[in-house]
Protein backbone atom coordinates (compact mmCIF):
# COMPACT_ATOMS: atom_id res chain seq x y z
CA UNK A 1 0.00 0.00 0.00
CA UNK A 2 1.39 3.47 -0.53
CA UNK A 3 2.91 5.18 2.50
CA UNK A 4 3.73 8.64 0.65
CA UNK A 5 4.51 11.48 2.21
CA UNK A 6 2.43 14.64 0.46
CA UNK A 7 3.59 17.42 3.00
CA UNK A 8 5.19 19.69 0.65
CA UNK A 9 7.62 21.17 2.86
CA UNK A 10 9.03 17.93 4.11
CA UNK A 11 9.55 16.85 1.02
CA UNK A 12 11.44 20.04 0.47
CA UNK A 13 13.42 19.52 2.96
CA UNK A 14 13.83 15.68 2.16
CA UNK A 15 15.36 16.93 -0.97
CA UNK A 16 17.61 19.39 -0.22
CA UNK A 17 18.85 16.38 2.20
CA UNK A 18 19.61 13.58 -0.87
CA UNK A 19 21.22 16.42 -3.09
CA UNK A 20 23.78 17.06 -0.40
CA UNK A 21 24.22 13.43 0.04
CA UNK A 22 24.77 12.70 -3.94
CA UNK A 23 27.24 15.20 -4.04
CA UNK A 24 26.74 16.38 -7.52
CA UNK A 25 28.82 18.99 -7.39
CA UNK A 26 31.50 17.06 -9.17
CA UNK A 27 28.93 16.00 -12.06
CA UNK A 28 28.51 17.25 -16.06
CA UNK A 29 25.41 18.96 -16.58
CA UNK A 30 22.77 16.80 -18.72
CA UNK A 31 22.71 14.28 -15.56
CA UNK A 32 20.09 11.81 -16.27
CA UNK A 33 18.29 11.29 -12.99
CA UNK A 34 15.64 8.55 -12.10
CA UNK A 35 13.47 8.45 -8.96
CA UNK A 36 11.81 4.90 -7.60
CA UNK A 37 8.29 5.38 -5.73
CA UNK A 38 8.21 9.15 -6.76
CA UNK A 39 4.88 10.07 -4.42
CA UNK A 40 3.94 13.32 -4.71
CA UNK A 41 6.85 14.14 -7.07
CA UNK A 42 8.51 16.92 -5.04
CA UNK A 43 11.77 15.55 -4.84
CA UNK A 44 11.74 14.83 -8.69
CA UNK A 45 10.09 18.20 -9.19
CA UNK A 46 13.31 19.78 -7.24
CA UNK A 47 16.23 17.84 -9.11
CA UNK A 48 14.07 19.00 -12.31
CA UNK A 49 13.92 22.65 -11.62
CA UNK A 50 17.50 22.79 -10.07
CA UNK A 51 19.05 26.07 -10.55
CA UNK A 52 22.79 24.94 -11.19
CA UNK A 53 22.48 22.01 -12.92
CA UNK A 54 20.84 20.53 -15.96
CA UNK A 55 19.16 17.43 -14.60
CA UNK A 56 16.58 15.33 -16.64
CA UNK A 57 14.61 13.55 -14.28
CA UNK A 58 12.15 10.47 -14.99
CA UNK A 59 10.20 9.62 -12.00
CA UNK A 60 8.12 5.97 -11.21
CA UNK A 61 5.51 4.56 -9.16
CA UNK A 62 2.97 1.90 -8.76
CA UNK A 63 0.18 4.65 -8.12
CA UNK A 64 -0.32 8.15 -9.13
CA UNK A 65 0.03 10.21 -6.10
CA UNK A 66 1.91 13.41 -7.90
CA UNK A 67 0.27 16.79 -6.68
CA UNK A 68 3.28 19.18 -8.33
CA UNK A 69 3.02 20.36 -11.72
CA UNK A 70 5.60 18.34 -13.03
CA UNK A 71 8.40 19.17 -14.98
CA UNK A 72 10.01 15.61 -15.40
CA UNK A 73 8.47 12.34 -17.51
CA UNK A 74 6.14 10.42 -14.88
CA UNK A 75 5.47 6.73 -15.66
CA UNK A 76 3.61 4.16 -13.56
CA UNK A 77 4.90 0.57 -13.29
CA UNK A 78 3.10 -2.38 -12.15
CA UNK A 79 6.09 -4.04 -10.10
CA UNK A 80 10.02 -3.94 -9.39
CA UNK A 81 11.05 -4.42 -13.08
CA UNK A 82 11.99 -0.81 -14.76
CA UNK A 83 10.73 0.19 -18.23
CA UNK A 84 14.18 1.55 -18.87
CA UNK A 85 17.39 0.02 -20.82
CA UNK A 86 20.49 -0.95 -19.33
CA UNK A 87 22.75 1.74 -17.95
CA UNK A 88 20.58 5.02 -18.97
CA UNK A 89 20.89 6.75 -15.59
CA UNK A 90 23.64 9.34 -14.16
CA UNK A 91 21.72 9.24 -10.71
CA UNK A 92 18.78 6.51 -9.18
CA UNK A 93 17.12 7.63 -6.11
CA UNK A 94 15.05 5.17 -3.71
CA UNK A 95 13.60 6.90 -0.98
CA UNK A 96 12.06 4.92 1.93
CA UNK A 97 10.77 2.16 -1.13
CA UNK A 98 13.11 -1.12 -0.26
CA UNK A 99 10.84 -2.12 2.62
CA UNK A 100 7.11 -1.51 0.86
CA UNK A 101 7.88 -3.77 -2.83
CA UNK A 102 7.11 -7.44 -1.45
CA UNK A 103 9.64 -10.15 0.06
CA UNK A 104 13.25 -10.74 -0.20
CA UNK A 105 12.88 -11.59 -3.36
CA UNK A 106 11.35 -8.89 -4.28
CA UNK A 107 13.72 -6.30 -2.46
CA UNK A 108 16.57 -7.96 -4.72
CA UNK A 109 15.03 -7.40 -7.68
CA UNK A 110 14.76 -3.59 -6.77
CA UNK A 111 18.04 -3.43 -5.90
CA UNK A 112 19.31 -5.37 -9.24
CA UNK A 113 16.86 -3.02 -11.22
CA UNK A 114 18.54 -0.40 -10.06
CA UNK A 115 22.14 -1.54 -11.01
CA UNK A 116 20.65 -2.78 -14.50
CA UNK A 117 19.65 1.02 -15.36
CA UNK A 118 23.02 2.74 -13.26
CA UNK A 119 25.65 3.58 -15.35
CA UNK A 120 28.89 2.09 -14.72
CA UNK A 121 30.27 5.84 -12.72
CA UNK A 122 26.59 6.10 -11.84
CA UNK A 123 25.53 6.72 -8.44
CA UNK A 124 22.20 5.63 -6.55
CA UNK A 125 20.75 6.85 -3.10
CA UNK A 126 19.37 4.16 -1.37
CA UNK A 127 17.45 5.11 2.20
CA UNK A 128 15.27 2.63 4.18
CA UNK A 129 14.08 2.25 7.62
CA UNK A 130 16.61 0.28 9.97
CA UNK A 131 14.18 -3.29 11.70
CA UNK A 132 15.91 -2.42 14.74
CA UNK A 133 14.85 1.15 14.86
CA UNK A 134 12.93 1.77 18.24
CA UNK A 135 10.29 3.31 16.62
CA UNK A 136 8.49 2.04 13.62
CA UNK A 137 8.02 5.22 10.99
CA UNK A 138 4.88 4.05 8.97
CA UNK A 139 2.58 2.96 11.81
CA UNK A 140 4.74 4.91 15.00
CA UNK A 141 4.66 2.20 16.97
CA UNK A 142 7.42 1.02 19.44
CA UNK A 143 9.42 -2.55 18.90
CA UNK A 144 6.68 -3.17 15.80
CA UNK A 145 9.10 -4.36 13.30
CA UNK A 146 11.41 -6.42 16.17
CA UNK A 147 8.88 -8.77 16.39
CA UNK A 148 9.14 -12.05 13.40
CA UNK A 149 7.28 -11.31 10.86
CA UNK A 150 3.83 -13.51 11.74
CA UNK A 151 3.33 -11.25 14.84
CA UNK A 152 3.05 -7.82 13.37
CA UNK A 153 -0.02 -7.40 11.91
CA UNK A 154 -1.26 -8.71 14.99
CA UNK A 155 0.02 -6.47 17.25
CA UNK A 156 -0.72 -3.26 14.92
CA UNK A 157 -4.29 -4.41 15.03
CA UNK A 158 -3.89 -4.62 18.81
CA UNK A 159 -3.10 -1.22 19.07
CA UNK A 160 -6.17 -0.16 16.25
CA UNK A 161 -3.31 1.52 13.91
CA UNK A 162 -3.98 -0.97 11.06
CA UNK A 163 -5.09 -3.83 9.52
CA UNK A 164 -2.34 -5.58 7.75
CA UNK A 165 1.33 -4.53 8.53
CA UNK A 166 2.80 -4.29 4.92
CA UNK A 167 6.37 -3.31 5.34
CA UNK A 168 9.46 -5.26 5.36
CA UNK A 169 12.22 -3.48 7.18
CA UNK A 170 15.67 -5.06 7.17
CA UNK A 171 18.73 -5.12 9.78
CA UNK A 172 22.16 -3.70 8.33
CA UNK A 173 23.27 -6.84 7.79
CA UNK A 174 20.61 -8.35 5.61
CA UNK A 175 20.68 -4.96 3.53
CA UNK A 176 24.62 -5.11 2.53
CA UNK A 177 24.25 -8.81 1.76
CA UNK A 178 21.11 -7.92 -0.70
CA UNK A 179 23.01 -5.30 -1.84
CA UNK A 180 26.30 -7.33 -2.09
CA UNK A 181 24.09 -10.06 -4.18
CA UNK A 182 22.76 -7.33 -6.63
CA UNK A 183 25.98 -6.55 -7.59
CA UNK A 184 26.16 -3.07 -5.97
CA UNK A 185 28.94 -1.61 -3.84
CA UNK A 186 27.97 0.18 -0.52
CA UNK A 187 29.02 3.50 0.98
CA UNK A 188 27.05 4.11 4.25
CA UNK A 189 26.40 7.79 5.07
CA UNK A 190 25.77 7.07 8.92
CA UNK A 191 27.39 10.33 9.73
CA UNK A 192 26.79 12.60 6.85
CA UNK A 193 23.08 12.02 7.11
CA UNK A 194 22.39 12.34 10.66
CA UNK A 195 24.69 15.86 10.29
CA UNK A 196 21.88 16.58 7.35
CA UNK A 197 19.15 15.70 9.32
CA UNK A 198 20.34 17.71 12.10
CA UNK A 199 20.95 20.84 9.89
CA UNK A 200 17.34 20.86 8.53
CA UNK A 201 15.79 20.57 12.43
CA UNK A 202 14.62 23.14 14.55
CA UNK A 203 17.43 24.53 16.08
CA UNK A 204 15.51 25.04 19.51
CA UNK A 205 15.23 21.17 19.53
CA UNK A 206 16.44 19.44 22.61
CA UNK A 207 17.34 16.27 20.77
CA UNK A 208 19.09 18.00 18.08
CA UNK A 209 21.58 20.21 20.57
CA UNK A 210 22.36 16.99 22.20
CA UNK A 211 22.72 14.99 19.11
CA UNK A 212 25.03 18.07 16.89
CA UNK A 213 27.25 17.70 20.54
CA UNK A 214 27.73 13.69 19.39
CA UNK A 215 30.85 12.71 18.40
CA UNK A 216 31.18 11.60 14.41
CA UNK A 217 32.86 8.25 15.63
CA UNK A 218 29.89 8.03 18.04
CA UNK A 219 27.49 7.91 15.11
CA UNK A 220 29.16 5.58 13.28
CA UNK A 221 29.43 2.74 16.27
CA UNK A 222 25.84 3.15 16.60
CA UNK A 223 25.05 2.73 12.35
CA UNK A 224 23.39 -0.35 13.17
CA UNK A 225 21.05 1.22 15.91
CA UNK A 226 20.38 4.32 13.64
CA UNK A 227 16.43 4.49 12.60
CA UNK A 228 17.51 5.12 8.68
CA UNK A 229 19.83 3.25 6.67
CA UNK A 230 21.06 6.17 4.13
CA UNK A 231 23.43 4.34 1.41
CA UNK A 232 25.55 5.59 -1.92
CA UNK A 233 25.39 2.88 -4.44
CA UNK A 234 27.20 2.52 -7.00
CA UNK A 235 27.47 -0.72 -9.81
CA UNK A 236 30.68 -3.34 -8.60
CA UNK A 237 33.91 -1.89 -9.82
CA UNK A 238 32.57 1.25 -10.92
CA UNK A 239 33.88 4.43 -11.22
CA UNK A 240 32.71 7.79 -9.77
CA UNK A 241 31.29 10.24 -11.69
CA UNK A 242 33.23 13.27 -13.65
Amino acid sequence: MPHASLDAEERRAKAEKIEGLLDLGDRDDGIELLEIGTGSGAIAQHFATHPVHEIRVTAVDVVDQVTVTPRFEFQLVEDTLLPFEDSEFDVVISNHVLEHVGDRDDQSSHLREIGRVLKPDGIGYLATPNRWAFLEPHYRLVGLSWLPERWRTSYLRLTGRGERYDCAPLSRRSLKSLIAGAGLEVEHLDVAAVRATLDIEDSRSLVRRFASRLPDSWISASGGLLPTHVCRLRQAGGTAGN
